[in-house]
């Protein structure tokens, strides 16, 4: 897997406690060795980790390696992030995207900066 720096993994047991408890919104790519734009929106991703820690939490899930997930939430195309929030999904987008555009398209599902 691909992994960008600040950027937890989660798996099919690990998701509900990682994903769906948070206390915070969490954004999680689902994301597979094989995806070309998966390895391009790594750096983006543990950006946005760093920056918007304590506001949102950034976690990454192996489609090949965890098809519970992937099914539960109709996965199809990679990169999807999907952005959870108290226990729900509350965004959906499909493909990697620059860094501004994305924070952009979250800002609507983040908590107020303090």
């Amino acid at each position: 897997m691909i992994h960008a720096q600040g950027v937890a993994e989660v798996s099919d047991t690990t998701f509900d406690a990682e994903v769906l408890e948070a206390g915070i919104p969490v954004l999680v790519e689902f994301t597979a060795d094989w995806c070309g734009p998966c390895r391009q929106l790594a750096p983006v991703l543990g950006a946005i980790a760093k920056e918007e820690a304590g506001r949102l939490r950034v976690v990454q899930i192996d489609v090949d390696h965890n098809p519970g997930i992937t099914s539960r939430y109709a996965v199809l195309s990679m990169p999807t992030l999907m952005v959870f929030r108290g226990g729900e999904p509350v965004k959906s987008m499909v493909g990697a995207r620059p860094k501004r555009r994305l924070l952009q398209e979250l800002e609507d599902v983040l908590p107020a900066a303090v």
